[in-house]
């Protein structure tokens, strides 16, 4: 009877511990917990310098928080936003960094099976390849090969069978040589592709590096996703073009291009690209201009009193106004002047590339075209004989519509490359491109004439007369457009005077808007040649020395 009612009491408390497990188990299952879901990038705004990532991450209804692991540990924190529809309303939101290898998460990798597969072949070819040396081993025992084998450890020899023994000794130690030099072919096929597995997943890991764990707190009520985006620092865009001239058409096409690259350490896989020429890490608000005030200096002081001042009475401090205008001064001369460049603008241009694009987080550049500019161009032979006797030939056409930012920019003429240039927005509504040199246009100066005299009254003024020639050849079998750049002299002194006579008389006295720039705009027949003069008179008082900038 008391042994019955000993069991029937542990089999109640055991009972009990039971329950109570479960009553615990299901009170912790009805608390909220931090769902880990797998958030994938659906788009990235790439800025000179930064980008904006957006990512989404699927909840089901009743899910109470919600976790985007894995993310980069640069990430900026004050830029993070959370949105979702209207079925999930957003509570706080809570940042942890930490290292990867401590992340349950972070530490794997979707390359780890693929790396343990091979990792598993090699080492089933090395068993393999170690029973064969087993077998070698054994065999050259048999022959005898070995001089340290132990007495006894060759096997007797039947002079019948020696020849079938010896044949087959021969045949198994082939065929184990033989697999062992194909097991080694193996292991090397291998070793090339476990390789760069290995190697791209320590960079996807970042050698160990830090991650960031964003946890939103929110209340779906039903299946609903949820979107994050932050900014990171280091990536960006570069602008290239292509210019591509047909001179039988006279057509220019400009191929506009980006170059994105980044190194965030979390890799843009299929995700929708969006370059924009705007600058969110720029300042926001404009400098203002301070006030521009105008007085009379107060007379200089008498020297003895410069010499001997008198002394304060006492050390006075500065005067709070005095200190702030000379603390203010001091600020504004410490303060960096932002060169213009034409991403500061109050509107900014973004380029939406339709298909996925894939950036590895290696630094790895990627090309990506933004669509071309067609048009029909005034072709031109340019020379400055004075700087350079060469021409070369240009093509103006008018500036193309939209934001183009500068950036390098590849020449091509007739299919074939001339060089590299920049491209640079102009200020007017004309595009001027070089193409190279023109080799069918002989350009020559003559020998310049520099004659020093006196003029005015009785011989008070000096003039010096200058006097300058150019010939240019057109060579080519049509008929060409030739541009000839003098720089004439300019007076800066209104006792200096200049008197210019060109012959003939060039199509602009200031060219590209530049006083003293002329340029004689010529139309030459296939072997025609044609010749240009400049004379200058530039007379000055004659006891002045004329300063030549």
């Amino acid at each position: 009877m008391k042994a019955s009612t000993s069991a029937l009491l542990r089999a109640t408390a055991g009972a009990a511990v039971l329950l109570v497990l479960s009553l615990s188990a299901q009170g912790q299952a009805a608390t909220p917990q931090a769902v880990a879901a797998d958030s994938r990038i659906t788009q990235v705004k790439v800025y000179p310098g930064s980008a904006t990532v957006e990512r989404v991450a699927r909840v089901a209804a009743g899910a109470r928080s919600v976790t985007f692991a894995c993310l980069p540990a640069g990430l900026d924190v004050q830029s993070l936003q959370v949105s979702a529809d209207a079925s999930v309303r957003i509570g706080e939101t809570s940042v942890l960094t930490e290292q990867r290898e401590l992340s349950a998460r972070c530490s794997t990798s979707p390359l780890d099976g693929r790396i343990r597969e091979l990792e598993d072949q090699k080492a089933a070819l090395q068993a393999e390849n170690d029973a064969l040396g087993m077998v070698t081993g054994y065999l050259k025992g048999l022959a005898g090969g070995s001089g340290n084998d132990a007495p006894g450890a060759r096997a007797p020899m039947d002079a019948r069978n020696l020849a079938a023994m010896t044949d087959a000794m021969r045949r198994t130690g082939q065929d184990s040589l033989l697999k062992q030099h194909q097991i080694q072919r193996r292991q090397t096929e291998i070793d090339r592709q476990l390789n760069p597995l290995l190697a791209e997943r320590t960079r996807t890991q970042g050698n160990g590096g830090q991650v960031t764990a964003v946890t939103v707190t929110l209340a779906a009520g039903a299946d609903a996703d949820v979107k994050l985006s932050y900014q990171v620092n280091g990536p960006g865009w570069t602008p290239t073009y292509r210019a591509l001239l047909d001179t039988t058409t006279r057509k220019v096409r400009i191929e506009r291009q980006a170059l994105v690259a980044q190194a965030t350490g979390e890799d843009w896989r299929g995700v929708k690209l969006v370059l924009s020429t705007g600058q969110p890490r720029r300042e926001t608000t404009g400098r203002l201009p301070g006030a521009w005030r105008i007085g009379i200096e107060p007379p200089p002081r008498p020297a003895a009193e410069m010499a001997y001042p008198a002394a304060p009475a006492a050390a006075m401090a500065p005067s709070p106004i005095m200190a702030s205008k000379s603390m203010d001064s001091r600020e504004r001369r410490a303060e960096p002047l932002f060169d213009v460049s034409v991403f500061d603008n109050s509107f900014a241009t973004e380029f939406s590339v339709p298909q996925a694009i894939d950036v590895p987080s290696n630094g790895q550049r990627v090309t990506m075209a933004l669509g071309q500019h067609e048009d029909t161009a005034k072709l031109a032979a340019r020379t400055s004989p004075r700087v350079d006797a060469s021409a070369f030939l240009v093509a103006e056409l008018d500036q193309p519509a939209g934001v183009w930012p500068a950036g390098p920019m590849q020449l091509y003429r007739d299919g074939a490359f001339v060089g590299s240039g920049r491209w640079n927005a102009p200020s007017d509504t004309r595009l001027t491109l070089s193409f190279g040199r023109d080799e069918l246009v002989r350009v020559q100066a003559e020998p310049e004439r520099d004659n020093q005299g006196t003029g005015g009254f009785a011989g008070s003024r000096a003039e010096r007369k200058v006097q300058r020639a150019y010939v240019v050849e057109n060579r080519h079998r049509t008929s060409i457009a030739v541009q000839v750049l003098e720089a004439a002299p300019v007076s800066v002194d209104e006792k200096v005077r200049v008197a210019s006579e060109f012959s003939p008389q060039p199509a602009e006295l200031a060219w590209n808007k530049q006083p003293g720039l002329a340029m004689w705009q010529l139309d030459l027949a296939a072997g025609q040649t044609a010749r240009v003069t400049a004379d200058y008179t530039i007379g000055y008082p004659k006891d002045a020395r004329l300063q030549m900038r």
